[in-house]
């Protein structure tokens, strides 16, 4: 079995490991360097309080892949399970919530419902009187993509793929159509399947082969701040799902500091997007951290920062499917690609070997559930 990955992020790695792993014979084209695009520039989350099962089931199977991680790759990924913790203003929220932690405990999260004063305890800095309640889970937490990638990386040489780094795809080849192959720079190659894990390029990608996806590159920033009063490192990383503004600990008292608040969000040219943070939206995310928080004031200093592309569905769930034969798009994770990464890989792997995903049922996943009025809004995104 000959297979083609596109994209040399996360996902993309993880789908070129299982494939391998499972006898497939692997080539990654990845137009740039490994994890240098959407992947490096992560917050790194990795958490099970969504609010529709299938994302709670990817999570849970790639929890499984990132407790072992080191392990099996030989990497620490500086893996800190500090937990999640989601915050409601409002009663309508508070009640999506009792439903959710019902939910995400009957798939086997390890999820809790909380009053405002129990959330303190887990954040003591918490300005707990603006909230009605909250939700926590102390297995959730964060790591570094980078070394992730490194991980992945390692896994995917010692299975014997060929890497293609520097290397764009520029068109698809189709038979009767059909995928068939690649065209690159390099020339042209053939394959069983073909893989789109191009996350911001996979509309691009897939308008190769005359598949329409609704994934949208869309640009989110994170500021690293010193924060006035010392974030504890065993803080969790904190929402204020309403605002959408959050921060989670770094070392030694710092933290980052995240949201997205402007109401347009346009779509952006991931060639040519601007990769640095604005000094005024991070003004703004610290001023709006420090609404509700005791940690961040005036004085809290900006130290660096970052923007990436977020790759958006309309519902902020993935699209997983073979889109025609031969191409199998697994992209539009929608700030969620890093965490479900190795899940995602082994149902890539099952599309490609058994034509129908075992590992978790990603059936409603298809692009058409658009058209079809079933698409699943995922709320608990920032």
């Amino acid at each position: 079995m000959d297979v083609i990955v596109i994209g040399g992020g996360i996902v993309g790695l993880s789908a070129s490991y299982y494939l391998a792993e499972r006898g497939a014979d692997v080539r990654l084209f990845e137009k740039g360097s490994l994890g240098n695009g959407s992947t490096a520039r992560s917050a790194g989350g990795i958490r099970s309080q969504f609010d529709t099962a299938v994302n709670v089931e990817l999570s849970l199977a790639s929890k499984r892949v990132w407790n072992a991680f080191e392990d099996r790759f030989g990497v620490d990924m500086a893996y800190r399970k500090t937990g999640y913790l989601f915050l409601a203003r409002s009663e309508a929220v508070a009640e999506t919530f009792r439903e959710n932690v019902q939910m995400q405990r009957d798939l086997g999260a390890e999820s809790e419902f909380l009053t405002p004063e129990e959330a303190r305890e887990h954040c003591e800095g918490l300005s707990a009187e603006q909230f009605v309640a909250a939700t926590y889970n102390g297995d959730d937490g964060f790591a570094d993509p980078n070394l992730a990638v490194q991980g992945y990386a390692g896994g995917v040489r010692e299975a014997g793929v060929d890497i293609r780094t520097g290397t764009a795809v520029t068109d698809l080849r189709q038979d009767d159509e059909a995928v068939v192959g690649v065209v690159t720079g390099d020339g042209r190659f053939d394959a069983d399947f073909v893989v789109n894990a191009g996350g911001p390029y996979a509309t691009e990608i897939g308008r190769m082969a005359g598949a329409s996806l609704p994934i949208h590159p869309r640009r989110r920033q994170i500021a690293v701040v010193d924060a006035t009063r010392p974030v504890p490192e065993d803080d969790p990383l904190t929402i204020d799902l309403e605002t959408g503004s959050y921060f989670r600990p770094e070392r030694e008292g710092a933290a980052l500091v995240g949201g997205h608040f402007a109401e347009d969000d346009p779509n952006q040219d991931p060639d040519s997007h601007d990769d640095s943070m604005e000094l005024a939206w991070a003004a703004d995310a610290v001023e709006r951290a420090a609404e509700w928080t005791r940690y961040f004031d005036a004085e809290t200093r900006i130290k660096r920062g970052w923007a990436g592309l977020y790759a958006v569905t309309p519902d902020n769930h993935p699209v997983i499917e073979e889109s025609v034969p031969g191409l199998i798009t697994a992209s539009g994770f929608s700030g969620h690609g890093f965490q479900h990464a190795p899940a995602t890989g082994q149902i890539v792997a099952d599309l490609v070997f058994e034509a129908k995903p075992q590992l978790v049922d990603v059936s409603a996943l298809t692009a058409d559930r658009f058209e079809r009025g079933e698409a699943m809004v995922e709320k608990n995104v920032v």
